[in-house]
């Protein structure tokens, strides 16, 4: 039960984190919000926990907040922007990776405490990235345009929700599966990697509708470059 409990905690702490950061920041605050999600996310799933009998990762809440960025950026900033946020992240995962592998390759001091743990979590991170590009890749750009696809046939402000969950729900899926086939596959046992697919979508869905009243906040925070834009617009 410590670790229900204490996951409710996380996923609330990233939620008031996410709104903080786009309330100080504004649109460029997405865009780290992206950054630092894709590289965290891929950190975090290296670990499991077990919750309730079933064997699932980290990294699902963080990595459930990058669809939530996208959907907010494409409801107040429109397709264009959500896709460049999308292609921030591809790049941060690049940086991140090829950065990483070059540091391990130094060779430690005698007395350094830190390569054989960075060599533990980076070390598997080629795989992770790998899978994660192709998750990302397909489920990303199908969130965006699912979205964009949904707000011309619910356009009206209160059917955010529709498609915030609409669009999340469907892509989640796709990226649950591939990643866990491409980063899991062969790694654990086939029962242990249908708990981790399962757990895995069920935990992003229940991130997304959780998620609802946060993108409904944010959505009603105003910055002078949104004024600007809806000038531009008129």
């Amino acid at each position: 039960m410590f670790n229900f409990g204490w996951g409710i905690l996380f996923v609330l702490v990233h939620f008031m984190l996410f709104l903080l950061c786009y309330r100080k920041f504004g649109k460029h605050g997405l865009y780290a919000w992206i950054g630092i999600a894709t590289v965290l996310a891929n950190i975090q799933v290296t670990k499991t926990i077990e919750m309730f009998g079933f064997v699932m990762t980290l990294g699902n809440t963080m990595y459930g907040t990058i669809y939530l960025t996208t959907d907010l950026l494409n409801e107040k900033y429109g397709e264009k922007e959500a896709r460049k946020a999308v292609w921030f992240g591809f790049f941060t995962l690049i940086m991140s990776t090829v950065i990483m592998q070059m540091a391990l390759i130094f060779q430690p001091q005698a007395e350094d405490i830190a390569q054989e743990h960075l060599e533990i979590i980076f070390g598997l991170m080629p795989r992770l990235v790998a899978a994660s590009l192709l998750a990302y890749f397909t489920s990303q750009f199908l969130d965006v345009r699912l979205f964009a696809l949904l707000r011309k046939w619910f356009p009206k402000p209160n059917q955010l929700w529709i498609r915030n969950n609409g669009s999340t729900c469907v892509s989640q899926l796709i990226d649950t599966l591939v990643f866990c086939t491409v980063a899991f596959a062969g790694v654990y046992s086939f029962d242990v990697w249908w708990q981790i697919l399962l757990t895995t979508y069920l935990i992003k869905f229940v991130i997304s509708v959780a998620s609802t009243p946060v993108i409904y906040i944010a959505r009603r925070f105003q910055f002078p470059e949104d004024d600007r834009r809806a000038n531009e617009a008129g």
